[in-house]
């Protein structure tokens, strides 16, 4: 190019540069409000297998105006809570976020670590206990909220509501503020990683004490109970305080010293969740400045409920038809104070869930309950004889990984990764075990190259995933409290790693999409849409059909 063409090329380049910066064409096209809703353990057929149930605002509003992907799994196999949560806050895996499971077990400190404790970090106006100190320091990526702050200098106002404490923290990510329900004082709290105190708004809602309004309520269901798909009792499901088997369900009933912890267990829980998530929108005035701002809500009721009932149960079908309620009423709330119009919403789950183990056996399916303090002694006996010594080897168990006494190991003049095979031939051994790997083999990247085990592997983090981690047989119930729960999940097959996925908003075009996709393919697109950089941890592909023919 010659010179002065180059010259004119140059000066007209600046001034489109210039013309960006001070008129930002993309500004007037991005949504005013970001809304992330995470509905915890809402498997991927369900939105459709009761959307006859469905008004026409909630749900229906989405499933009517948005893109449904109706072919979404999770990659990986740990499909658990917090593993969930940080996978559609960053769009990453295990070795990515850095969430090994819900639990893990550090190996320096020989202490059981919860995903997102922190002990320089305390609930405000309340004394730390074990696992209390509460933080996303075990996040090790960015999420689509950080993304958003930091390409806005701060600006972006990020917030994130849940019951559960990880239910908000991980949607919140490093730079946003969370909030969760207290069951000890019906509160939502927060902790001296985001502020010093609460806002004077939290403070006023906290006073008035609004879970307490439930104590006279009766969950009764929203049609005959003869109309639901599996209207008859289960006696297999496991009610939580003192709440009834059978409907109607009065809150009166609930021992009086695990009341707030019952809400959980009812749709008064994703109420009570909406009416802070609500305050908090209005009171922070969310959606209504010159940058974008984004409001993460988890609503945790429908996995209590099926933890506790199951999946095919009565409860979760009537808690999925209030569910609908709920959302309609967020909605109709973000569309008076900041208009649909103007907000991206992306609603998924973290992970799906099976039938209750009991009941699939019922069905003549091969389904059964690990015992973990029964399969570690037999593991412990296994490896105690080969290697002639009365100390345990295996030390802890925290969903799939088994962890060994390195310095056990060590002392006896063993190799960490010759112990680690013979545990995984000892763990084979056990009724109901599937397929095992060993921490060397992950590391190595020596693993067949199956569905199963390439969820396995992207699930493995280098520094807190155990010795040998292990799939159990396909309908089998493994946690390590056996019997706490009827139902549970987190296992790489179909039926936990299947989840919704839609998208709503500006310039997005109604349709359904039956291709196979992730949710780690969520944050790309918002991202895409925002115009910032994928979080740093994200491996997804932006979603075309979200995206479109965008300005």
């Amino acid at each position: 190019m010659k010179p002065v063409r180059f010259a004119k090329f140059f000066v007209l380049y600046l001034a489109g540069v210039a013309s960006l910066l001070a008129f930002p064409a993309a500004a007037a096209e991005r949504p005013k409000l970001v809304l992330m809703i995470t509905v915890d353990q809402l498997r991927g057929d369900i939105p459709i297998r009761f959307a006859h149930r469905f008004g026409s605002g909630g749900f229906r509003y989405l499933l009517d105006n948005g893109v449904y992907y109706s072919n979404a799994h999770y990659q990986h196999a740990t499909n658990f809570t917090a593993v969930g949560h940080a996978t559609l806050a960053t769009g990453g895996n295990g070795q990515q976020h850095g969430l090994a499971g819900n639990d893990w077990h550090d190996f320096a400190t020989g202490k059981q670590v919860y995903c997102v404790e922190d002990d320089r970090y305390n609930i405000i106006s309340r004394e730390k206990k074990a696992h209390e100190g509460i933080s996303p320091r075990n996040l090790t990526s960015t999420t689509i909220g950080d993304e958003l702050v930091i390409a806005t200098g701060k600006r972006a106002r990020v917030f994130s509501v849940s019951i559960k404490d990880r239910g908000a923290i991980l949607p919140g990510g490093h730079l946003g503020k969370a909030f969760w329900f207290s069951t000890s004082t019906g509160e939502f709290v927060t902790s001296t990683y985001y502020y010093e105190d609460y806002p004077e708004w939290v403070k006023a809602w906290n006073k008035e004490k609004r879970a307490d309004r439930y104590r006279d309520k009766t969950w009764s269901l929203s049609f005959p109970e003869d109309t639901y798909v599996n209207h008859i009792a289960d006696t297999h499901e496991r009610p939580y305080g003192g709440l009834s088997k059978a409907f109607p369900k009065p809150m009166k009933d609930a021992d009086p010293k695990k009341y707030y912890g019952a809400l959980r267990f009812t749709p008064f829980g994703d109420e009570v969740t909406l009416d802070f998530a609500l305050e908090l929108l209005r009171k922070e005035r969310l959606g209504q400045g010159p940058h974008t701002d984004m409001l993460a809500i988890s609503f945790s009721v429908t996995d209590y409920i099926g933890h506790a009932h199951g999946i095919e149960s009565v409860e979760y079908e009537d808690n999925i038809i209030r569910l609908d309620r709920t959302l309609e009423e967020l909605f109709k709330n973000i569309d008076r104070d900041v208009g649909l119009a103007n907000t991206l919403i992306f609603l998924s789950s973290d992970h799906g869930m099976d039938m209750v183990p009991e009941n699939k056996a019922e069905l003549g399916y091969e389904a059964g309950r690990h015992y973990p303090e029964k399969f570690l002694a037999a593991v412990n006996a296994g490896l105690q004889k080969r290697y002639n010594t009365t100390e345990p080897l295996v030390v802890a168990f925290w969903n799939p990984s088994l962890y060994l006494n390195l310095d056990l190991v060590k002392k006896l003049g063993l190799e960490v990764s010759a112990v680690e095979d013979a545990l995984r031939e000892e763990i084979l051994k056990v009724p109901g075990v599937d397929v095992a790997v060993t921490r060397t083999q992950l590391l190595k990247g020596d693993v067949p190259n199956n569905p199963i085990m390439n969820k396995v592997q992207r699930s493995f983090h280098s520094k807190r995933s155990g010795n040998v981690t292990f799939v159990q047989d396909q309908y089998w119930y493994l946690y390590p409290k056996a019997e706490e729960f009827a139902g549970m999940h987190g296992s790489p097959y179909s039926y936990d790693t299947y989840v919704p996925i839609v998208f709503a908003g500006p310039n997005i075009k109604p349709q359904k999409v039956t291709r196979l996709v992730a949710p780690e393919d969520i944050a790309s697109t918002v991202a895409q849409i925002l115009g910032t950089v994928p979080p740093s941890g994200s491996v997804g592909t932006p979603l075309v059909e979200v995206l479109g023919e965008r300005p």
